[in-house]
């Protein structure tokens, strides 16, 4: 099977979506097919081997040249090809700014209107370029957020089967500031018949999605997350002496619930019978997110628990495995519902009991793989109480670790998934 995967770079941020499309791309060409991965916006930004083109399109710079002076949408393309240079593009990357909201809802909108609207440059580049291409069998699209490739790229590539991921869209359009969220709503619905297939990365997120679009949901398959599991060590006996470390490991934003996790912390300490601990903290920061972190250790300070809070930062695959392994409990007490729970599978594969909220893919990640305790969402309490249980109990927190190992190891993996993607893939052809 001839397969074009888009992938959305992130910049110099490691984006689980970018993991994920980077791992599965990968499989897939061990699996045999002729796969082509391709980035939109920048190069993408893996803790694995890339294998990612080296070609660009809706480069990041002349994106927002495009949308912010319009006179760039007219320039030649030998303009184009200096901001979108790998050069130009990763010097770009390694920028962290924050972004404004108006200018977010712009864009946003400025890709949904598709060919017709302020990126009508961009949209000629990449479908000129599909028309030289050998015939693909299915065309991939990353998010809804870029849906409207979909009739631009039918219209070059008339054979080929259209098919959109859905993987956690839903919190970057409910962030976008009126009138533009509206817009761009009523925009990506536009495009939804434009689509053979849907790929939901959960069963949680295939029902959410379905509703929140107005997808049919015989039009959505569900294709659970996979890792690369046998670069994460399996334990068989936890750690039985304290001092405990519990671990956090995401994106630090708001979304992610590191505040809930500290809250959680401060009551732990307060409990009868509670071994010394730590609270061990790692993930990529955005600029804007700095004063959320310090906030959070501002909180600490006040609550005398300061020399408990070891924030490690970003940290790459090697760096990463190191610190699961270092972890007694992992928690990620989201606000968010979230649809993926990578940094779930990644914890359990190295035998680390989670405790988690009750909603999202949580459930049923927990269900498959028995690797940690599902707590009431929004519940310091609650989860303070379930992360004591596995400092206490070493034993049957041992136990726990070794079924979500052994789950994540049957159920989660990268060549599972991407068995699994092509079933789907091969179903539109049936």
């Amino acid at each position: 099977m001839r397969i074009l995967q888009i992938t959305a770079g992130a910049a110099a941020m490691y984006c689980g979506s970018c993991l994920k499309d980077n791992a599965l791309a990968t499989e897939l060409m061990a699996l045999g097919h002729d796969v082509v991965l391709l980035p939109f916006y920048t190069p993408t930004l893996t803790d694995e081997q890339n294998v990612s083109s080296g070609k660009v399109f809706f480069g990041g710079i002349s994106v927002y040249l495009q949308q912010t002076i319009p006179l760039f949408r007219k320039l030649p393309r030998l303009f184009d090809k200096l901001f979108d240079s790998d050069f130009a593009l990763k010097a770009a990357s390694r920028q962290s700014l924050a972004v404004d909201p108006k200018f977010l809802g712009e864009m946003t909108v400025g890709v949904l209107e598709g060919a017709a609207g302020p990126l009508s440059k961009e949209f000629s580049k990449l479908t000129e370029w599909l028309s030289t291409e050998p015939h693909y069998d299915v065309i991939s699209i990353p998010y809804t957020l870029l849906i409207s490739l979909a009739p631009a790229m039918r219209k070059v590539a008339p054979q080929s089967k259209i098919v959109c991921v859905l993987q956690g869209e839903d919190l970057f359009l409910d962030g976008l500031i009126e009138p533009y969220r509206s817009r761009a709503m009523a925009l990506l619905r536009q495009y939804l018949p434009d689509v053979d297939l849907f790929v939901s990365v959960s069963e949680y997120y295939a029902g959410f999605m379905a509703s929140y679009l107005g997808i049919e949901p015989d039009r959505i398959a569900t294709v659970p997350i996979g890792i690369h599991a046998q670069d994460f060590a399996a334990a068989q006996q936890l750690r039985s002496v304290p001092p405990y470390k519990i671990g956090f490991f995401a994106r630090i934003a708001p979304e992610k619930g590191l505040h809930n996790l500290c809250e959680a912390y401060r009551v732990l300490r307060t409990m009868p019978g509670v071994p010394p601990t730590s609270l061990e903290v790692a993930g990529y920061l955005l600029t804007e997110h700095q004063g959320y972190l310090a906030g959070i250790q501002s909180k600490m300070q006040a609550w005398g628990l300061a020399d408990h809070f070891h924030f490690r930062g970003a940290l790459d695959r090697n760096e990463k495995a190191e610190f699961l392994r270092g972890l007694d409990v992992f928690s990620v007490p989201t606000d968010y519902h979230e649809p993926k729970g990578l940094f779930l599978l990644e914890a359990m594969a190295s035998s680390v009991p989670v405790v988690q909220p009750r909603h999202g893919a949580f459930p049923e990640l927990l269900a498959k793989t028995g690797g940690g305790l599902l707590v009431e969402p929004g519940n310091p309490q609650a989860l303070a109480s379930g992360i004591l249980e596995f400092l206490k109990d070493r034993e049957a927190a041992s136990a726990v670790a070794q079924a979500g190992a052994a789950g994540v190891r049957q159920h989660f993996t990268a060549r599972r998934m991407a068995q699994q993607t092509v079933a789907a893939f091969e179903s539109l052809a049936e």
